[in-house]
């Protein structure tokens, strides 16, 4: 029996990943093979009867896995198609922008994962073959995860603002509020709404969330409902949510869940992205947070990637400056000239930064500075970086922090609500024809 390993998420669906990739172990040798054939046709590219088939495999086996029961085959099919489905679209649109990831970075995730199951990546790479899964294919799953995960980035989560004057409002309310220091662990199931939903569409998808609610109030568990009729990206795994500030919540659902008992379910909540059904699985408080932190004093040049610029044109564009620095030039100079990003007139000035508060890839790299020191070219999902340290320091920021803290808690919820609304919208622009009969 091979060993079993355990995948921390570098990226956010690479456990599903893992289960599509054991779901190509070969088949019995007396098991009977079919003929493969086209199933959906999505804008220029086809998925497959034989891809369709690896996931729903996969896709049996994690909810089995979990103790959940899965869904009669047709509706199971119906779902993994979709989600096979909107994959596809958001991978195009990458391609059709430039979005890549580069072979040393896919290796280097590839490696954090193999150190994380303890062991050398050879080792990974020869336990994966010995359990029937091609390393290869693995790979390339890993790579399309990674730029999922940029490409939400770059289209949603990087164009949400947030003013001042949302971040004073927000710490007004939570004052007051009751909840302020709690958190939530919440189970949910969505019924997506098309964009500009005709009122008979807007009625059927009502229908089917009253169906699931229905099936919710008979004692069928959540997880199973979820599984069988939420459109969210997270439906196989339950619909479960991360642990949650109640701050972060929606208002909407932060009123509903408040008064609300572990295990209990809403009635219907409708929002502009469809309707919900949410199970408050936990809550708990908050613990305390440390005040004084050790703060960096940082600038940078960033270059981004775009319709215009390529992967490979941003790199070139960040080493050409690299060599430039090298050879004397001055850092606030050529910030000031060359970056793409809103520091370029102060310099790449960003001001005393607290650990969190840029994402991992520029965090790792600038810790590894000394003072005056320039990294090498740093790739993250908003461009490719060149860093500098100015000084550090260890600092008293409970104030800043509670409005970072803050600011962050907006952010995601406005980014949650966004995502959805883009994924629909991306969903109804694309040309999708059903081949499932046909085979």
């Amino acid at each position: 029996m091979g060993k079993k390993f355990w995948l921390s998420p570098p990226v956010l669906l690479v456990i599903l990943t893992w289960g599509m990739a054991l779901a190509q172990q070969p088949a019995h040798s007396g098991s009977v093979r079919t003929i493969d054939h086209i199933v959906a046709v999505v804008n220029e590219s086809v998925i497959t009867r034989h891809e369709l088939d690896e996931m729903l495999r996969a896709m049996v086996k994690q909810l089995q896995k979990q103790g959940v029961q899965p869904p009669p085959p047709a509706v199971l099919e119906k779902q993994m198609l979709e989600r096979i489905i909107l994959n596809q679209v958001q991978l195009q649109l990458a391609k059709e922008t430039g979005l890549t990831v580069a072979d040393d970075e896919l290796d280097q995730t590839l490696r954090r994962i193999a150190q994380e199951n303890k062991m050398t990546l050879h080792e990974f790479h020869n336990a994966l073959e010995h359990d029937g899964v091609s390393f290869n294919k693995f790979r390339s799953e890993i790579r399309d995860e990674i730029i999922l995960v940029r490409l939400k980035e770059r289209e949603v989560t990087n164009r949400v603002s947030v003013t001042e004057g949302e971040v004073d409002n927000f710490l007004h309310t939570q004052e007051s509020s009751p909840t302020q220091n709690e958190e939530y662990r919440i189970a949910h199931i969505l019924v997506m709404v098309p964009d500009q939903a005709s009122s008979s569409q807007l009625q059927t998808r009502r229908e089917r969330a009253e169906a699931a609610l229905a099936r919710l109030n008979n004692g069928v568990e959540f997880a199973q409902v979820a599984a069988e009729f939420s459109d969210a990206p997270d439906a196989m795994a339950g619909g479960l949510l991360e642990w949650r500030p109640a701050a972060q919540l929606t208002k909407i659902f932060a009123d509903v869940l408040t008064p609300m008992k572990a295990g209990e379910v809403t009635p219907i909540i409708q929002s502009a992205s469809g309707f919900h059904i949410l199970k408050l699985v936990d809550r708990r408080s908050q613990n305390e947070a440390v005040t004084m932190v050790d703060q960096t004093h940082a600038r940078h040049i960033l270059v981004k990637i775009s319709e215009l610029t390529s992967e490979t044109d941003a790199q070139r564009r960040v080493t050409e400056l690299k060599e430039r620095l090298d050879n004397g030039a001055k850092f606030e100079e050529l910030a000031k000239a060359h970056s793409e990003d809103a520091s370029a007139p102060t310099g790449g000035d960003l001001g005393w930064l607290s650990p969190g508060d840029t994402v991992p890839e520029f965090d790792h790299a600038m810790r590894a500075l000394q003072p005056g020191e320039i990294s090498k070219p740093v790739q993250s999902p908003f461009g490719w970086h060149l860093i500098q340290v100015v000084e550090r320091r260890t600092q008293d920021v409970s104030q800043e922090r509670q409005r970072q803290a803050a600011r962050q808690a907006i952010r995601a919820r406005k980014a949650d609500a966004a995502f959805q609304e883009w994924l629909q919208r991306l969903r109804d622009r694309a040309y999708v024809e059903y081949r499932l009969e046909e085979g």
